[in-house]
């Protein structure tokens, strides 16, 4: 069942990244675009701007939420490592208890802002607002179910699993 789950999570990282990656070529194209309209035809298209803000929000936040379940996000792992396989262990649940405790936080105000934003429309897009924090409402629940199943794996598995090699003494 736990291997059926984490092959359900990477497939959904995997979504992410797709998703995040085609908003990238859309906003490179789009740049291309707003560079051809305002050097060749003499007309710039005014709503690339934003859209780029639109696109760069799914792009940074998708992302995120992919290096949350991959595990490749910034950390400073040195002094866990120094411990012992145990005191690791119980420090490496408790970081991802309080991702995903971040993720819940993040869902919530998401949420909250996605219903402030729905009556306002971006300008030039005439899309509502909330589709740009529609992006942290949904980095913030996949965190939450990244980290979150990640803590309740190590838990249930925590006899089994080993944390990263621990540094070699010279």
């Amino acid at each position: 069942m736990i291997a059926t789950l984490e092959s359900a999570l990477e497939w959904v990282s995997k979504i992410c990244i797709l998703v995040a990656s085609v908003a990238l070529v859309v906003l490179v194209a789009t740049f291309g675009w707003l560079v051809f309209g305002r050097y060749v035809l003499n007309v710039t298209p005014t709503w690339v701007e934003q859209l780029a803000l639109v696109l760069i929000c799914y792009i940074a936040f998708l992302g995120a939420a992919s290096g949350v379940r991959e595990n490749t996000h910034l950390g400073v792992t040195l002094f866990r490592d120094l411990l012992p396989e145990g005191p690791q262990k119980v420090i490496m649940i408790g970081i991802d208890i309080v991702l995903a405790g971040f993720g819940i936080v993040m869902l919530i105000a998401g949420i909250e802002l996605v219903k402030f934003g729905w009556g306002s429309y971006l300008p030039m897009l005439n899309i509502p607002e909330s589709f740009r924090t529609l992006a942290i409402t949904s980095c913030g629940g996949l965190v939450f179910l990244f980290s979150g199943l990640r803590g309740l794996i190590r838990i249930l598995t925590f006899s089994q699993w080993r944390p990263m090699p621990q540094i070699q003494e010279s």
